[in-house]
This record gives structure tokens, C-alpha cells and sequence, in this order.
């Protein structure tokens, strides 16, 4: 047979075989792209007969990636993610601001701006299906870079290369703490307090954990104060109102979480204060980047009546 004349692989054979690669389990990668059991393994059977290479070895237990399926997957991704490309591209061509946009969202933004989110969304662009997913920081990157996710809303900077930071606006931290604190209501906290707090801070995993002890550090803590953590903003109010100790919210969260317990003192910081910076998030070059910029924009009006500094257009 001719160079010319060769067998094309499917799409579908594509996205059976990327499936599989990633689950490494034939059912598991059925349910995950909506295709019985039998095409799936077909599917990528007759992807190997086409290529002529063995991309997976099956054993009675488990499923594992030949070495020339390893290299193979990455091709067979990269290719379907720019047909999703191309089909976006399409539909942004075709009319802007229709179909899914799938918004990932880290949990300390979600309740604070998602109302602000979803008003703009419905009021200005009814035709948007917006679809939002609550991750951690590191799970929205990987689902940005893999085309799971479209856009993000989370804390910045990320440095992640192909990766472009759309900033909407810096907010100020404040320390919420029980009624009888010697620092609860003060409105000239120097950073430097923070040094001989019993902090209470989130779980791992959670960006505001990190930025806590960053400023932590700046302040000349040497220690981490782990002794303590939560899961949410929620349960750290609460901890906190049950005398345990103090946290740091962001300002965008006040309203919501220092209103749950009346044994509560809100602290702010002295000029400069420790403050964090969010944005929306796209992969460089995203066919519908100027639908995400127009986006950003009106976001940026949206969100003028929280306690935030809002930024020029970037």
C-alpha cells in the first residue's frame, strides 16, 4: 500500500485509545466518553491494526500502556485537543457568547463572587451555558491545560507557561478572631502580630493556605501553625468563634462567613495590608480569548460594589 493510500485513524478510535490511556481501565474509560464496552475495545483493536504497533498490553488484572502507546497517547491528545479547538473556534465564529463555557472556580472565590458571576451571565449573555466546577488550584490547572475546563476564576499569579492571567482585582486579608482577642476590632494590626498568633489555617491543597503562610512568613514566622486546619472558610469561622484560635479571610468573604456567629471580631491590617490578586485564567492563544476578555471586563464593572481594588484591563 501507497504512502498516499495509507488507513486514517478515527476520532473515535483516537478517543477510545486517549481514554483508556488515561484510565488505564476498560470500563472506567467507557463511561467516561459514553461508549459500551465492546466498541471501546474495538476501537482501539482496530487503531492498532492501522498503526501497526501494539499500544496497550493486556493482562487479566489490569490494562497497561505499551511503551509505544506511552509515546502515542500524547500524540493522540494533542490531536483531539485541537479538534476541540477547531469545533470551538467554530462556534466563536459562528456566534459569540453561545454554547458551554465550563468555569472552574476555587472554593474560596466561589460563594463570594459566583452571585456576581451568574447575575452578569444571565442578565448580558442568556445564550452563555455556563457550567461552573468547584476544584482546588492544582485540579483547575490540569483541567485548563487538558481543555476540560475553558476558564478559570482563581487567586494569581500561577506562572504556569500557557497560561494567560486576565487580573480582575486585589483584595485585602483581614484577621477574624474570638470577642476577648487583644487584637479583635483593631483597625492598625501591624503584620508583624502575626508572628505570635495561633493561626488557624485550611487544609492543604487550598491556594489561601498558602498565601496565609506566605504572609506569615513575611511577618518573620519561622513556624508553620499547623496545629489545626479545616476543609472550609466555614469550619475555620467556627473554630474560630469556639475560641480556638485566629484566621485570615479575604475581604470578599466578610460579609458571608463573619456573619455566622456572633462571637466573632474583625481586625484590619495597618497600610500596606497582606492582600491577595484574582483573575480569570485561559490557555494562551484560546479561540474564544476575546469573548473571555470582553468577559473579564464586565466583571470587572460587576464586581465594583465589593471591598475590592479593581485593576486596569489586562
Amino acid at each position: 500500500m501507497t504512502p498516499g493510500k495509507r488507513r486514517q485513524p478515527s476520532l473515535s478510535q483516537l478517543r477510545a485509545f486517549a481514554a483508556v490511556a488515561e484510565h488505564l481501565h476498560f470500563r472506567d474509560a467507557a463511561a467516561a466518553i459514553g461508549m459500551s464496552q465492546p466498541a471501546l475495545s474495538g476501537a482501539v483493536s482496530a487503531l492498532e491494526e492501522i498503526l501497526g504497533v501494539t499500544l496497550l498490553e493486556r493482562t487479566t488484572r489490569k490494562v497497561l500502556l505499551s511503551p509505544a502507546g506511552e509515546r502515542l497517547a500524547v500524540r493522540a491528545k494533542a490531536v483531539l485537543t485541537e479538534v476541540g479547538a477547531l469545533l470551538e473556534e467554530a462556534e466563536a465564529v459562528r456566534a459569540p457568547f453561545t454554547g458551554a463555557l465550563r468555569l472552574g472556580v476555587i472554593p474560596t472565590v466561589a460563594p463570594y463572587l459566583l452571585p456576581t458571576v451568574l447575575r452578569l451571565v444571565h442578565g448580558r449573555y442568556p445564550d452563555l451555558d455556563l457550567q461552573v466546577h468547584e476544584e482546588q488550584t492544582a485540579s483547575l490547572i490540569d483541567g485548563l491545560t487538558s481543555g476540560r475546563l475553558d476558564l478559570l476564576l482563581l487567586a494569581v499569579p500561577l506562572g504556569v507557561p500557557g497560561i494567560a492571567e486576565l487580573p480582575l482585582f486585589d483584595e485585602d486579608f483581614v484577621l477574624v478572631t474570638p470577642p476577648d482577642h487583644w487584637l479583635g476590632g483593631r483597625e492598625d494590626i501591624p503584620r508583624e502580630a502575626l508572628k505570635e498568633l495561633n493561626l488557624l489555617l485550611l487544609d492543604e491543597g487550598h491556594c489561601l493556605r498558602d498565601q496565609a503562610l506566605d504572609i506569615c512568613r513575611e511577618a518573620g514566622r519561622a513556624d508553620a501553625p499547623v496545629a489545626t486546619t479545616a476543609a472550609g472558610l466555614a469550619t475555620l469561622v467556627q473554630l474560630v468563634a469556639g475560641g480556638l484560635g485566629c484566621t485570615l479571610l479575604p475581604r470578599t468573604a466578610l460579609r458571608v462567613e463573619a456573619t455566622r456567629s456572633t462571637r466573632l471580631l474583625t481586625g484590619y491590617f495597618a497600610d500596606p495590608a497582606p492582600s491577595r490578586r484574582v483573575a480569570l485564567a485561559m490557555r494562551t492563544g484560546a479561540a474564544r480569548g476575546a469573548e473571555y476578555r470582553e468577559l473579564a471586563t464586565a466583571l470587572r464593572e460587576a464586581l465594583r460594589p465589593l471591598p475590592v481594588r479593581l485593576l486596569a484591563h489586562g
